[in-house]
């Protein structure tokens, strides 16, 4: 074979071996007689069955999406209704006129409470707080002997308290920046009894939450002190089934009630809770009476006269003593007068 012929040839040969490979290609991937397609994996047929889900739901998310631009937009109209009440509050506030009367909570009893009464002291201070703010009459706050446990809980639960507007937060005691003569101690071991809010005065409300276990200290240190003391007219007005001893934010919330109504009365019936139960000292009397009639004819003691004389001779209640008291009181001054 001659050298021209030699390349074409091979030239050829190589093309013939192409094709040859490119067919077995083809009839490789061809499937052959007898043979079957391999199943589809669980994989798969989860893929399958969520893409069809998919499509099947495509309505159902475009009405979801639908409900949720409405929702947003009732939500953003709730939002300004609520800004302009807000703005309504504070064109309220700007008619407000503010007490002269200042109201000091004393917290120089840290010492004597757990960690646990000093939290409840926490809570019933921010009320206070709260409800000096939104009064009609608010008083001049003031938080004295500030320090300790108090002020260490108050950092580390309401950092916000730095930034408490109309209020006085000292840490000296209360004496030593207003006048023995203007202080009032508020303590319900006092024999005297407010009858009026002098708003020259500045009135103490011991901040002390001890269930009971320090009896009379607040009425000690004022007598100690040589400051006056007096408590609220609670026996005047009502009859509780507790004791009269009130948390700190309710006193403070009756005084600031009182400035607004000038009635004890309601004062004390708006803010003291149901499970006192408080009952208007009128009504406590009329339920008195009523219990020892109803327990005298269950005894029988109607039929007998001369208990029935002796009974008319003793007083019912307290409130039947006072009303003798004064008529007896009356007939001696009318037989004074000389005729």
């Amino acid at each position: 074979m001659s050298s021209e012929m030699m390349p074409a040839f091979i030239e050829t040969s190589n093309v013939e071996r192409k094709q040859d490979f490119s067919e077995d290609q083809e009839e490789s991937q061809k499937p052959r007689l007898g043979d079957e397609f391999e199943p589809i994996s669980k994989r798969q047929m989860k893929k399958l069955m969520k893409q069809k889900q998919w499509e099947e739901q495509r309505e159902l998310r475009k009405q979801k999406r639908k409900e949720k631009r409405k929702r947003k937009q009732l939500e953003r109209q709730c939002q300004l209704e609520s800004n302009s009440y807000g703005n309504d509050r504070k064109r309220i506030r700007r008619d407000v006129v503010p007490s002269t009367l200042r109201l000091i909570i004393d917290c120089s009893f840290d010492s004597l409470m757990v960690l646990k009464d000093i939290k409840k002291l926490h809570k019933q201070i921010q009320r206070c707080y709260a409800e000096n703010r939104r009064a009609l009459h608010p008083v001049q706050f003031y938080l004295t002997s500030h320090g300790g446990q108090l002020k260490k809980n108050m950092d580390e639960n309401d950092k916000g308290w730095v930034n408490w507007k109309d209020i006085h937060i000292k840490p000296e005691h209360y004496s030593e920046f207003i006048k023995k003569d203007d202080l009032i101690y508020l303590t319900s071991d006092s024999p005297n009894v407010l009858k009026e809010l002098d708003e020259s005065k500045a009135y103490v409300i011991g901040g002390l939450v001890d269930h009971n276990h320090h009896k009379g200290l607040t009425y000690k240190q004022a007598s100690d002190h040589g400051i006056d003391h007096a408590q609220l007219p609670l026996g005047n007005f009502v009859k509780m089934n507790s004791r009269k001893v009130l948390a700190v934010n309710h006193v403070f919330e009756i005084i600031l009630e009182y400035l607004e109504t000038r009635d004890w009365q309601e004062a004390f019936f708006t803010i003291l809770p149901q499970r006192k139960g408080a009952i208007p000292t009128d009504k406590a009397c009329e339920n008195s009476l009523l219990d020892k009639k109803s327990a005298r004819v269950e005894g029988g003691l109607d039929s007998d006269t001369s208990e029935e004389e002796m009974s008319r001779n003793e007083p019912d209640s307290p409130c039947e003593e006072e009303k003798q008291n004064k008529e007896n009181s009356t007939e001696s001054i009318v037989n004074c007068i000389p005729k």
